[in-house]
């Protein structure tokens, strides 16, 4: 009996493929579309794609946090803008125009649109997408340079208020 070739969808095959990376990589937050690219070409995934269609689900269709185009699902997550992605979590930031009605979009793959051997994929994602411990990174709000200017320049008003120094430099000649 010859086994009948299952047609995984796009969005399905690189929610695979980024599944796959975050499996065998657990201390990566998150992963470039060039990795992706190659993981879907790893698992044989990338066969019959466009190159444009796999740009176009990396950059828009997918990612929950950028504005939508026609596809609005919410299978991936930028953690920078324009850059790295990882799989979406629940309670990640969604744009409200991905909401259909009150419905929210599809976050992964349905189990019967995947092969059994992608199946244990799903599995692990609902361990993982509500596990609450993040790999550690290096970022702290102490450290940032942009919270750290937090009340700077607050001396140049400390003896005047603001409306008066407005109407100050109103009234002055430049």
């Amino acid at each position: 009996m010859i086994e009948a070739k299952s047609e995984i969808r796009l969005a399905d095959k690189i929610w695979i493929a980024v599944a796959t990376l975050h499996q065998e990589m657990p201390d990566r937050l998150d992963f470039t579309k060039d990795e992706i690219r190659q993981k879907l070409r790893g698992l044989g995934l990338m066969e019959g794609l466009k190159s444009q269609s796999v740009a176009a689900h990396l950059k828009q269709h997918l990612v929950a946090n950028v504005p939508p185009s026609s596809t609005k699902y919410r299978m991936l997550y930028e953690t920078t803008p324009g850059g790295n992605l990882r799989l979406f979590r629940p309670g990640d930031f969604t744009y409200a125009t991905r909401r259909e009605g009150r419905k929210l979009s599809k976050t992964v793959p349905e189990r019967n649109n995947l092969p059994p051997k992608y199946r244990p994929l799903l599995d692990w994602y609902n361990t993982w997408a509500h596990c609450t411990e993040e790999p550690a990174t290096d970022f702290s709000f102490e450290n940032d340079p942009l919270i750290q200017l937090i009340g700077s320049g607050k001396h140049i008003w400390a003896d005047e208020h603001a409306d008066e120094y407005v109407e100050k430099l109103r009234r002055e000649d430049v």
